[in-house]
């Protein structure tokens, strides 16, 4: 073996042909005394098939291994990439559909926190169920409608020519005072319910990954949607006080109608005007009133969030985006571009991950190709 390995490498050295050589190579061993019977299992050809097979055998057993190592590769590429977002159009056409892809998902996300699909939209229905009952339950009308207040109402209702029967004037007058201060309460659910659709417009943008990757976008679409809250306030506010000014200015007759009529225990004209009205009779007003304003304030209760429900959530749902998607039709590609207007290293790392996530594509279908081959 050791001869004929010289006499070979001799041959090569020579240049001489190596189909030539190996064949005088196979020729020494099959006249070769000593090699005759082995001569099947000798020579540089022999061992050049055990080597390739005996590597063939090593590399399949690491395989798998290389498999794991890059699909575990492929994945965190992709991972990131997905981090990353997809590349900004060039075209004018695709950068406003990329835009307003974004601003669907960012409105679909907000939609999802109100419709209780995500967390938040429960805070409204709190405001409902337990602050506006509350802010009503500490006007405490009972304190309003106290003997003082009502004999200085009733009796400044009279003016210079006290009411024969009744002191209609110092009904309205009372039930007035009293309802008006709905007012308050009315607004601050106004402005709560405000304040938790722009917490949530707040969560909404953070949870819209798209928009993380673009700041100059990001900052416009939540600076409009919270100006479209701030114009649906405005608008639920004059809606909802609107309800309370009804109650004040149109009271139900009916009420009043059904009341027991007692003529007895009414003013008498002939006595002082700080004296006109017993006490007894006082009460009785005081106790007719504080039914009455109780009986609006429990339809209010009602009336107050279907009123903000109609004028702010529904219409956030509705058309949250609605401005800013006429305002955005109006811009130049240039325009668009400043709210696409990505870090150039967030580009350059994006694109280098792609080659990279190409390159371990291919080699994985080769990888798999060589592990699924007989």
């Amino acid at each position: 073996m050791g001869r004929c390995g010289e006499s070979l490498k001799a041959d090569i050295n020579k240049n001489v042909d190596m189909i030539a050589a190996r064949h005088r190579e196979r020729e020494y061993f099959a006249s070769t005394p000593e090699y005759k019977h082995l001569a099947h299992r000798m020579g540089s050809e022999h061992l050049a098939k055990m080597l390739s097979k005996h590597l063939e055998v090593v590399i399949k057993s690491k395989i798998p291994g290389i498999q794991s190592l890059v699909n575990k590769t492929i994945a965190e590429l992709e991972s990131e990439l997905s981090r990353l977002g997809k590349p900004i159009a060039a075209d004018a056409g695709g950068k406003m559909y990329s835009i307003m892809e974004i601003c669907r998902l960012f409105d679909q996300i907000y939609k999802e926190h109100l419709d209780g699909v995500r967390s938040g939209g429960d805070k409204i229905y709190n405001v409902f169920d337990n602050q506006l009952p509350a802010a009503l339950k500490r006007l405490q009308f009972d304190k309003q409608l106290s003997m003082e207040n009502i004999r200085k109402l009733i009796t400044e209702a009279d003016g210079y020519q006290p009411h024969l029967i009744a002191p209609e004037q110092g009904y309205r007058r009372l039930i007035e005072s009293s309802v008006v201060s709905i007012r308050g309460p009315a607004e601050a659910a106004v402005d709560a319910v405000h304040a938790l659709l722009k917490e949530l417009v707040h969560k909404a943008i953070s949870e819209t990954i798209e928009l993380k990757q673009y700041t100059a976008l990001r900052v416009e679409v939540s600076d409009a949607a919270i100006e479209s809250l701030e114009r649906m306030k405005q608008a639920s506010k004059k809606a909802t006080l609107q309800l309370v000014d009804m109650e004040c200015s149109y009271l139900t007759v009916d009420f009043f109608r059904k009341l027991p009529q007692d003529v007895d225990k009414g003013g008498n004209p002939t006595h002082s005007i700080f004296d006109r009205y017993n006490d007894s009779y006082l009460r009785r007003i005081g106790s007719t009133v504080l039914s009455y304003v109780n009986m609006v304030c429990a339809s209010l209760r009602n009336s107050i969030p279907k009123s903000i429900v109609y004028c702010q959530v529904r219409e956030a749902k509705r058309s949250l985006l609605d401005h800013f998607f006429t305002e955005l039709g109006k811009l130049e590609q240039k325009q668009l571009s400043s709210l696409l207007n990505e870090d150039p290293a967030v580009m350059e790392r994006r694109a280098a991950l792609a080659k990279r996530l190409e390159l371990y594509r291919s080699a994985q279908a080769e990888i798999d190709a060589v592990a699924w081959s007989k």
